[in-house]
């Protein structure tokens, strides 16, 4: 009898230990996305700008401060509205044909552009070659002698804290770099659950950075919260307010308004200064 009962319990430990969060296809999650300045770095933009600010400003700290943004899944379909003060910025992202469309509400003006994932992929490799072009020749053979890849390992706690009514655990990316190079980054997960082409919102998941490699998908849960680090000294800081999965999301929601002048991207390259790829960094966690 003891044996059976030994046995029935190792057997219920072990259900417990390899229970894997259910995998969700449709949800609506609110999301609020915290840039942060370096105090010198706003005293200097204030000091070199006509009367304190200006157009350059605006347009260099594009981003910068709060922003909040709401994510609607349906199977393959997935749309994120931004609102800011300059406007409102929708992303409708279908995963089936791996195509992302942005429709921008600016001034007035209702405009769009739509990319698949083959053109971003090839639009990232120029640009990878522009930035190689402008390294030194030490830097270029640096280069040549590492892997050229990255790799992405997953280091668990049992540290919690609650997020949007979820008990989550901390989880850190640690992410090796060319020559060997390594950094970390704490994440926030629920363990409850997964979502459908979706491994996290807000930061820049809000702005059609889809299928970036930051090592999300290798984390068993959705992630709710987490910080990395941005160009010229920024810290991003990102954390789901509210997750909602058992409200139908209806189709209408994936549905392209008639009002809007679309263009593929390449068409659109002018609008960004002409960069490759848009104004869409490929910023990823722990760089």
């Amino acid at each position: 009898m003891m044996k059976i009962l030994l046995l029935v319990s190792m057997v219920a430990c072990s259900c417990v230990t390899f229970a894997q969060p259910k995998l969700v296809s449709q949800a609506t999650v609110t999301t609020t996305t915290t840039v942060t300045a370096p105090e010198e770095d706003e005293l200097q933009n204030v000091q070199n700008s006509p009367g304190g600010g200006g157009p350059g400003q605006m347009f260099r700290n594009f981003g910068d401060g709060e922003t909040k943004s709401t994510t609607y899944l349906k199977n393959d379909m997935v749309k994120t509205i931004i609102k800011t003060d300059m406007g409102r910025s929708t992303i409708i992202r279908n995963n089936g044909t791996k195509v992302t469309t942005t429709l921008l509400e600016m001034m007035g003006n209702k405009t769009g552009f739509y990319v698949s994932d083959e053109e971003q992929a090839e639009m990232r490799k120029r640009m990878d070659s522009m930035m190689q072009a402008r390294r030194s020749d030490s830097t270029k053979q640096q280069v040549r002698s590492g892997s050229g890849e990255r790799t992405v390992d997953v280091h668990y706690t049992e540290e919690t804290k609650k997020i949007a009514g979820y008990t989550c655990k901390k989880a850190w990316l640690v992410t090796t770099h060319l020559l060997g190079i390594k950094d970390s980054s704490a994440v926030w997960y629920t363990p409850e659950f997964k979502l459908q082409n979706l491994t996290s919102t807000g930061g820049t998941m809000g702005f059609g950075g889809f299928g970036l490699t930051n090592g999300f998908d290798k984390v068993d849960g959705f992630i709710m919260a987490y910080e990395t680090k941005l160009p010229r000294g920024r810290t991003m800081n990102v954390e789901v307010n509210k997750v909602d999965i058992s409200k139908e999301v209806a189709d209408k929601e994936f549905e392209i308004p008639k009002d809007f002048e679309l263009k593929p991207m390449k068409e659109m390259q002018t609008m960004f200064g002409g960069r490759p790829g848009g104004g869409v960094r490929d910023i990823r966690i722990g760089q």
